[in-house]
């Protein structure tokens, strides 16, 4: 299962988002199928399969990245990324996950 905010079903249900960056551990395996969920108590609004996983600093993205996050721009992703987490620090290390949607639910 992957967690997303409001804010990304309509760009993953369209295929517009196509990666997400994680703090933590690595938690997913290229090939894998996850729900993707707004909580952990509600039902999946779709399905999708990793295409790869890779460790980088946060401060990395590229504006490619940014569009693939489902966002205009890296300020734009910067911004989503403060809200979401309450910092934001280039030097720190997080989990790129790639995905395709297999399914909507």
């Amino acid at each position: 299962m992957i967690l997303f905010k409001p804010e990304h079903v309509e760009p993953i249900l369209s295929g517009c988002k196509t990666q997400t960056r994680r703090l933590g551990k690595k938690r997913w395996k290229v090939g894998s199928v996850h729900q993707c969920r707004l909580s952990y108590r509600m039902e999946p609004f779709a399905y999708v399969r990793v295409t790869a996983v890779r460790r980088e600093r946060l401060g990395n993205i590229t504006d490619d990245d940014a569009r693939r996050e489902g966002y205009l721009s890296v300020e734009a992703y910067r911004e989503a990324f403060e809200r979401i987490y309450g910092f934001w620090d280039p030097d720190v290390d997080v989990w790129v996950v790639d995905f395709e949607l297999v399914r909507q639910s």
